[in-house]
Parts: C-alpha cells; structure tokens; sequence
C-alpha cells in the first residue's frame, strides 16, 4: 500500500486484477442516472428495519380488530408497505392481491376501500420502480467495466455466510406469528378474537419476507463465488455512520458517494484500533469491486489498508448495496449544516458548565469524585411509567403485546438510566453496568462529551470501547432560564480531573462506592411489569 500525491491510499499494482478498468465519472453518472425518481424510497434508515414492521403488525391487528378485512386479508394488504422499502422483489408479485382482497371486501364502506387501495397501489408502484430500475444500473456497470472479470480474492472464495441469520429469525418469526394466529379461542372478546389473528398473520408474513430475503441474499452472495465476476477500480472510505462509501475512480475530493454498503474485514475485525469511530470518516482508499453494483446487490473489495506498510485489505459485504440518491445528497448537506450549527451551540453550554465549575471550586478541583443519576434521569422514568399508566387502559391483545413489550423495554434500559453512577480514583474511572463495574484508566480516555441528550466516554482500547446514557434535554430552556444541565457538569468535572492529575483522587475506590450491578433492578422491573400486564384489570 502507497500513498499517492492526491493523498489517496493506493493498492499495490500486484492487487489489482489484469485490464481492471477505473470506474470513471462519466460512467459513475450514467450509473446514477439509471436510479430511480426522488420520490421512491431507495434507503431505508436503520430505525425502519424496526419502526416499520412493528406499525404494520398493530395496523393489520386494527384492521382485524374492527371487521375491515378478515385476518388473513388484513395481513395481506399491509405488507405491501413493509416489501416496498425492505423488500420490492416481493410487492412486484404480491401487491396487486392486496388490492383485489381490498375491492372484494370493501363493498361496506366505498370511500375506505379507495383510500386503503390507493395506498396500496402507490406502494406496488414504488415497487416496481425500485425492481425496473435495476436493469439499466447493471447494464451500465457492465458497460464500465468493460467486459474484465476476475475471481475473488482467496480470503473470500468459498465463504458464504450471508443470510444465516436472516434464515433463523425468519423462521422464528413464521412460527411465532402462524401460533399467534391460528390461537383464537383465548380470547374472550370479539375484537380480539379478530385483531389477534390478523396481527399474527402478519407476524407471519413478515417471517416469510425474512426468508425470502434471506434466500436471495445466498443466492446473489454464491453467484460472487462461481465463475469469474466483473471487475471495477474505484474510491472508497469508511463513513461516519460505520458504512462504506464508495466513490468513482476520479472522484479524488470525495464529492458524489455512488452507494454505500455495510462491510466487514475477512479474517478480522478491522485494521486494528477503531480510529474513525468518533463520528468521523476515514481515509479515502483505492479498492477493487468484485460484482455488478445494483440497488440491492451483493459485491466484494478489495481495498488499499488503512495504515501504510500493511497488505490490501478484502471487505465481505454484510448488507446489500445502497445506492446513493440526489435527495440523500440534499439531505445530507442540510444535516451537515444543521450539524454545525448544533455543535456550536453545544461549545458554548460545554464553556459554560466548565466555567461554573470553576468559579463554584476554586481551583477546578472536584471534591467528591462520584456521578450518579440525577432529575434528569429519572424524569426520564417517570415518563416512561406515565406512558405505561395510558396503555394500562387498553384491553385484549393490544395491551398485552404493547404491555410485554414496553416491560422488556423497560428491563433492558431503565436500570442504567435510573441507578448510573461514574466514581473516580487515582486509577481512573469506573462505570457500574448491568452485570459489575468496568475500569477506565485515565491515560486510555479518548474524549468525554455531551451531546444533545447524551453523556459519552470513550476509551482508547477495544476492551472498554464506550459508555453513554441519554435523557431527554430541552436546550432553549435551559439557556433561557440559566440552568446548566447536570450531563454538561458531569462531563466538565470528568473533563477536569482528566486533564490535570493533580485535580485526581488520591486513593483507590471500593467496590461499594464504584456502585452495584443493575441487574436486579431489571428483574424487579420486569416482574412488576408482568404481573400489572396479567393481573391488573
């Protein structure tokens, strides 16, 4: 690996298969011309994967609940929505049943069935606009690519671990939602009797998206590793959200991410220490891209290494290729802007808070060298148990998949939000968690922070990594009334006795003032919140 004269990390000529030809920005713009309109939804952010199928499976229950569809008709017509940003494959096909059940059953109320079925077509056409689209982007990398082929590199031919996971909760998830909705004699009410199997059918049919996507992803994983694949030269870095940008061959300022996809090192976790995890990106690398790249397509790298002196690095692809659309451009400058201008902000209260730190200190010294949860966290709580109070007045199925929902939820998360505690020593920091407290020598802090709602320590080494705990903020309050957040004066103290040792404990801290494991915390709330879902009327 060399660096060239542009700063861009080079391969070694010996990586880079015969006649490879560089993905130019003129063959890039073709490419990116083949994308589909603006209006279709191309990448799904990460929360859809879990907000998406979630609200479909509460709409077909609802749809069951109040007699619109039978249940099996209910789950037909919105998975559509689902298919449309995770899956189009499966709307192609799918879809327009959804909208004959939608007519056939719609006799009772005219008006309902057309918005209902409208929906569902718009959703068919994005559909199908995402699938028509793949077309002319292979052609066109095709094209690019001018006919080379290569073979995987070593590290890569023969392994075929995609859709492994997908396969097991696919299953999981077809049974879970089949039980679900065959089991109707448990329930007392009519609305039930009908909104629960509806849900469960759903369920079900989201479980076979998942094998559905699971069987395609070996499939287009395993044509990677049969004949030889075609070859392209082109740009790569690491974005701030942990993804892999790629760039055309010329494109040296990094201006137009073609796509992305989410990556992983074979034989490996990565380059070594994770230097580009702070929310910045990481150098821009030359990379060979073994496979056609089209919206949802599986490919290979082999990239330049990030470090000089080390050999070229291949990426396995974890995730399917995201292509990169004028919207996303435009959207991704506003939140750069908008970036911006929060972090500024954000300098001034972080000033701040060290500022009356020092003027309540002195000196800046911090006396107690302990931080535990305060208002702010469990104010935190408290909205969560007065979200819980308004569920408490549904009945049948819904309050018990929203009930044990909201209690594991709660479980997992509320006891590090309610009973955090930081304490500090001649040694470093140490943070209780879930099961015992870890260490954080003061010569392996990296950065302590706060960001919006945020307090975040991040550690040097891979054994620690991070900590952070959340609580809403509201900072337009905050600086009206004067009031400086208990997370920027945690983080200002921290600040302080990190930077200078003289401000430091002097002893070492016992396992009782490092605080407990939380643990027991979560089974009590768990408990509770089970036995109010089950017994309370």
């Amino acid at each position: 690996m060399s660096t060239g004269s542009d700063g861009v990390l080079r391969l070694p000529d010996a990586a880079i298969p015969e006649g490879c030809r560089s993905w130019d920005g003129e063959a890039a713009r073709r490419w990116t011309g083949a994308l589909p309109s603006r209006w279709v939804p191309v990448r799904a952010h990460l929360a859809m994967f879990v907000a998406l199928p979630l609200v479909t499976v509460a709409g077909a229950g609802l749809l069951g609940e109040y007699g619109v569809l039978p249940a099996w008709g209910a789950a037909l017509v919105v998975l559509p929505f689902v298919w449309m940003v995770l899956r189009p494959e499966a709307a192609r096909i799918l879809a327009p049943v959804a909208v004959g059940v939608v007519l056939s059953y719609g006799e009772e109320s005219p008006l309902r069935s057309l918005v209902l079925g409208s929906a569902v077509v718009l959703a068919w056409a994005f559909s199908l606009a995402r699938v028509t689209a793949r077309g002319p982007q292979r052609a066109a990398a095709l094209v690019a690519s001018g006919g080379v082929t290569a073979v995987l590199p070593s590290a890569v031919a023969g392994r075929l671990e995609r859709g492994r996971f997908l396969l097991g909760a696919g299953l999981l998830l077809t049974v879970a939602g089949g039980v679900l909705g065959t089991v109707t004699g448990v329930w007392e009410d009519s609305g039930d009797a009908a909104g629960a199997p509806a849900a469960g059918w759903c369920l079900a049919g989201l479980g076979l998206t998942v094998l559905l996507a699971a069987a395609l992803t070996r499939h287009r994983a395993a044509g990677l590793r049969g004949a030889p694949v075609p070859v392209l030269r082109v740009l790569v870095r690491e974005s701030a959200e942990v993804e892999t940008e790629v760039f055309a061959a010329d494109d040296e300022g990094a201006v137009r991410p073609l796509f992305t996809v989410a990556t992983r090192v074979v034989d490996g976790g990565g380059d070594g220490e994770d230097a580009f995890s702070d929310e910045r990106v990481g150098p821009l690398r030359e990379a060979v891209l073994f496979g056609v790249p089209y919206d949802g397509a599986e490919v290979v790298l082999l990239t330049a290494a990030e470090r000089a002196g080390e050999p070229p690095v291949a990426e396995v692809g974890v995730g399917a290729v995201r292509p990169v659309t004028e919207w996303t451009l435009r959207r991704r400058g506003a939140a750069a802007r908008g970036k911006a201008q929060s972090e500024a902000r954000q300098e001034e209260r972080r000033v701040a808070a060290a500022d009356q730190v020092r003027r309540e200190t002195g000196t800046g010294a911090v006396p107690a060298g302990r931080w535990r949860a305060g208002w702010p966290d469990w104010f935190t709580g408290l909205l969560a148990l007065a979200y819980a109070a308004v569920l408490a007045g549904d009945a049948g199925w819904w309050r018990l998949i929203s009930g044990f929902g909201l209690t594991l939820v709660a479980a997992l998360v509320l006891p590090r939000r309610l009973a955090w505690r930081v304490t500090a020593d001649r040694e470093g920091l140490w943070f209780n968690g879930l099961r015992r407290a870890r260490q954080l020598p003061w010569d392996e802090i990296r950065t302590v922070r706060t960001k919006a709602g945020e307090l975040r320590v991040d550690g040097e080494g891979t054994s620690f990594g991070e900590w952070t705990v959340h609580t809403p903020r509201w900072a337009w309050l905050e600086h009206r009334i004067g009031l400086v957040h208990p997370y920027e004066r945690t983080a200002a103290e921290i600040t302080a006795m990190w930077r200078d040792p003289q401000l430091r404990p002097t002893e070492l801290s016992t396992p009782a003032r490092r605080g407990r494991a939380v643990w027991p915390l979560g089974v009590l709330i768990a408990a509770a919140g089970a036995a109010a879902v089950l017994f309370l009327p």
